[in-house]
């Protein structure tokens, strides 16, 4: 891939700078080098690594587009998508790790969080602690405001109470995000994001969820007993917090759509080298039209769908709308990455059921895209708000 000038504008959507080069170069040696041994292992345990956590700190790939001021890389969030995707190329549940620290967490406190709150939290999340992003529930998936977690105004703070679902990074994470409702009823109005650390008093992490594919990356539920949350805790203003949820989920989408593209890349990379080394009939199967047309299906809708992807974090770094197009990036990535890993495991015939072979991962790794950080039915409807308001 080539590199050019950004700055002189007009440049190719997948033409990078020369440092998104080194940055994508850096982490593609890094997942196939330290990552790619590790992912039998942590698949089949279900649990990450923590000592490839630390090494994702060491890098600086858990505060990408946190200021250098408060310890992080100070890159960029299309630099955020690029390590997404490249990570997911060969784990998607390293990929998610990263992309909820950087385009949901940081970003959260990037953009809403007090001066006070970045010098306090920016630095431990850049360096050392891995954060998580509480807003789904056991009534509240598509319908994000049914919240039933309350927060009561006391002396100096908030207690709060209730139950999250869902929570990626719940093993791991030691501070949260947790949306709460303030004041009930105001409805919606009176959801307000707060700052939870792992060790306050009431905090625990509950059940672990045994899932179909993203294995190694922990999903739990989260349970808070009149947990004393401190006013300067707050993320945002009180009762704002649905805005700060959805704003933040927007960017959170492009995320989850580089993901897909890893997901797919990785697929579509193994069984290209695979149809080549397989013979049937007395030759290559990559020599059969057949083959060769579903391999050219696929490299074309994931390019079109890495267009989309890397057109969505152009646009939020660029400070221009980006709702739709975010939308539409995540809705198309998510079906072509299920389409083409469908298609490898077919083309790896009877080996590509078997656990041996990675495209089985791939595969069960796509279906989350369709269903998390908004389910496609969700940015449908996004989508048609958008073109019929």
């Amino acid at each position: 891939m080539a590199t050019v000038d950004l700055a002189t504008g007009g440049a190719p959507l997948t033409v990078l700078s020369e440092d998104e080069v080194m940055f994508r170069d850096l982490v593609r040696g890094f997942a196939q080098d330290t990552v790619r041994p590790l992912v039998h292992q942590m698949d089949e345990q279900q649990k990450m690594s923590p000592d490839l956590i630390r090494q994702c700190f060491e890098m600086g790939l858990m505060g990408i587009e946190v200021p250098e001021e408060h310890g992080g890389t100070g890159a960029s969030f299309f630099t955020a998508a690029l390590v997404v995707e490249e990570l997911s190329r060969v784990d998607a549940s390293v990929g998610v790790l990263v992309d909820v620290q950087n385009t949901l967490v940081n970003n959260a406190f990037l953009r809403w969080g007090s001066e006070d709150l970045k010098a306090k939290y920016l630095p431990q999340l850049s360096a050392e602690r891995v954060g998580a992003y509480a807003l789904s529930e056991a009534g509240s998936g598509s319908d994000a405001f049914a919240l039933a977690t309350k927060a009561v105004k006391v002396d100096g703070g908030f207690r709060v109470t209730g139950t999250k679902l869902w929570i990626t990074n719940g093993n791991e994470a030691e501070i949260f995000i947790i949306f709460a409702n303030a004041n009930p009823e105001a409805g919606y109005k009176g959801i307000t994001a707060f700052i939870v650390e792992k060790d306050f008093d009431g905090f625990s992490v509950g059940k672990k969820e045994d899932k179909l594919g993203i294995r190694a990356s922990s999903t739990t539920e989260l349970l808070l007993k009149d947990v004393f949350v401190p006013e300067e805790n707050v993320l945002g203003e009180v009762g704002k917090g649905y805005k700060t949820a959805i704003e933040t989920l927007n960017e959170g989408r492009i995320g989850i759509g580089a993901q897909m593209i890893g997901i797919g890349q990785g697929a579509l990379d193994a069984t290209v080298k695979y149809v080549q080394e397989r013979e049937q009939f007395g030759k290559r199967i990559s020599d059969f039209q057949g083959v060769q047309f579903q391999l050219a299906q696929m490299a074309t809708e994931l390019e079109a769908a890495r267009l989309m992807v890397y057109n969505a974090a152009r646009l939020k770094d660029a400070g221009l709308p980006f709702l739709q197009e975010a939308a539409m990036a995540k809705l198309f990535s998510s079906q072509v990455a299920q389409k083409i890993t469908s298609t490898c495991v077919d083309l790896y015939g009877g080996y590509g059921f078997t656990r041996e072979y990675p495209v089985e991962k791939f595969y069960r790794d796509s279906k989350i895209g369709s269903i998390y950080e908004g389910t496609s039915n969700m940015q449908l409807q996004t989508i048609a708000k958008n073109l019929i308001k």
